[in-house]
C-alpha cells in the first residue's frame, strides 16, 4: 500500500482508505459480524485511515466502530468523523452542538481523540455560519486535545472555494468529483496546495454509477447519464474487466490526492479493492472508457442550497440532463 502526506499535516494516509458509511446500512441491510470484520481486513491490507460520520446510520456506523476500535492499538490507524448533519434534513452547526457532537462521537467509538473532524454537507446551510461559528468552535475543541485537524466535506465545488478563502482549514473531503466521469476536484488542487490543505477523495464508483450494480433509489443521475455509464461498463465487460476495477485504479492513481475513500460492509469486497489498487492501470482501456464517457464528462447535480452551488453549464441544461430519476433530494 502506498502512503501519501495529507497537506502540511503530519499524517501520511494510505492511498486507499476505509469508508465506514456502509456500516450504517446506507446502501443495504448488513450482516453485523461481517461489517465488523471489514475494519480489521482494511487495516490488515494496509488501509490506515477510517472515515465515518454520526449521519451514517444515524449513529450506527460510529457505534459499530466502537465495538472494534478499542481492541486495536490506536497507533495502527487514523480516525476521522464529521459533525453538523445528523439525519436527512437535520442540520446543526451551532457551536454548542460542535462540542456535544465531538464528545458523543468519541464515546461511541471508544477513543480519546480524533485525527480529523469535518463539517458534514455544509452546502445545506448558510455558509457564513461555518466560518464564523462552527470552525472557530472546533478550533477551541482542538485546543483541548480532542481533535487534531479540521476540515469540511460535501458535494458542491463552490462551498469548498468559499471556506478555503475564509478560514484556515487543514483538509477537505470531496466525493463524486474525482472519478472516471467527473474530475472537477482537480480545479481545487492549486488553491489547496498553496495553503497546505490536504485533499481527500471519496466515492470512486460515484455511488455505483461506475459499477454494474443497480443504482440506489436516491441516485440523481439522469436516464441519459445512466445510459452512457452503462455503455462504458459494457465496453469494460467485453474486455473481461469490471468497470469498478478501472474506476478504483483511476481514483487512487492521482498523487495530488492524499487518499481515496471507499466503503463496504463486505470483507471480501474490501480485500478485493486492495488487490485492485495494487494492480497497474490499463492506459489503453482507460482512454477508451474516457472517450465513451466524454458526453457526460464533469456532469454534476445540484445539492443543498442553490446559492451554495455553481450553475450548471449550458450543455447540461438540455432536456436529457434535466430528467432526473427518483431521488431523495
Amino acid at each position: 500500500m502506498e502512503y501519501r502526506p495529507l497537506g502540511t499535516t503530519d499524517l501520511k494516509l494510505s492511498a486507499l482508505s476505509f469508508g465506514a458509511s456502509s456500516l450504517g446500512q446506507e446502501f443495504r441491510k448488513i450482516d453485523i459480524a461481517e461489517a465488523l470484520r471489514c475494519v480489521q481486513v482494511a487495516l490488515d491490507r494496509g488501509m490506515n485511515f477510517i472515515d465515518t460520520s454520526p449521519f451514517y446510520g444515524r449513529g450506527m456506523s460510529e457505534i459499530l466502530l466502537g465495538q472494534v476500535l478499542p481492541g486495536i492499538p490506536r497507533d495502527r490507524y487514523f480516525l476521522g468523523t464529521k459533525l453538523g448533519r445528523y439525519a436527512g434534513q437535520h442540520f446543526d452547526f451551532s457551536a454548542r452542538r460542535v462540542i456535544e457532537s465531538v464528545d458523543i462521537s468519541l464515546e461511541r467509538m471508544g477513543v480519546d481523540y480524533l485525527d480529523i473532524i469535518l463539517c458534514h454537507d455544509l452546502e445545506f446551510v448558510e455558509m457564513s455560519q461555518i466560518v464564523d461559528e462552527t470552525l472557530p468552535a472546533l478550533d477551541r475543541v482542538r485546543q483541548q486535545g480532542k481533535v487534531r485537524y479540521l476540515g469540511v466535506s460535501g458535494y458542491p465545488m463552490k462551498m469548498f472555494r468559499y471556506v478555503i478563502d475564509h478560514y484556515p482549514i487543514d483538509v477537505i473531503l470531496s466525493y463524486n468529483h474525482y472519478t472516471l466521469q467527473n474530475t472537477m476536484l482537480l480545479d481545487l488542487v492549486p488553491a489547496c496546495q498553496a495553503k497546505g490543505i490536504g485533499i481527500m477523495n471519496a466515492a470512486p464508483f460515484s455511488a455505483r454509477l461506475l459499477t454494474t450494480a443497480p443504482l440506489p433509489a436516491w441516485h440523481k443521475a439522469t436516464d441519459y447519464v445512466r445510459q452512457i455509464a452503462g455503455q462504458a461498463a459494457e465496453h469494460c465487460r467485453r474486455q473481461n474487466v469490471d468497470i469498478a476495477e478501472l474506476a478504483l485504479q483511476f481514483a487512487v492513481a492521482n498523487q495530488d490526492l492524499a487518499t481515496c475513500i471507499a466503503g463496504s460492509a463486505n470483507p471480501q469486497r474490501v480485500s478485493q479493492w486492495a488487490d485492485w489498487a495494487e494492480q497497474p492501470l490499463d492506459p489503453h482501456l482507460l482512454a477508451e472508457v474516457l472517450e465513451i464517457l466524454q458526453p457526460i464528462h464533469d456532469w454534476f447535480y445540484l445539492e443543498g442550497r442553490p446559492e451554495n452551488n455553481d450553475p450548471l453549464p449550458a450543455k447540461y441544461q438540455t432536456p436529457q440532463f434535466q430528467q432526473e430519476s427518483a431521488s431523495c433530494g
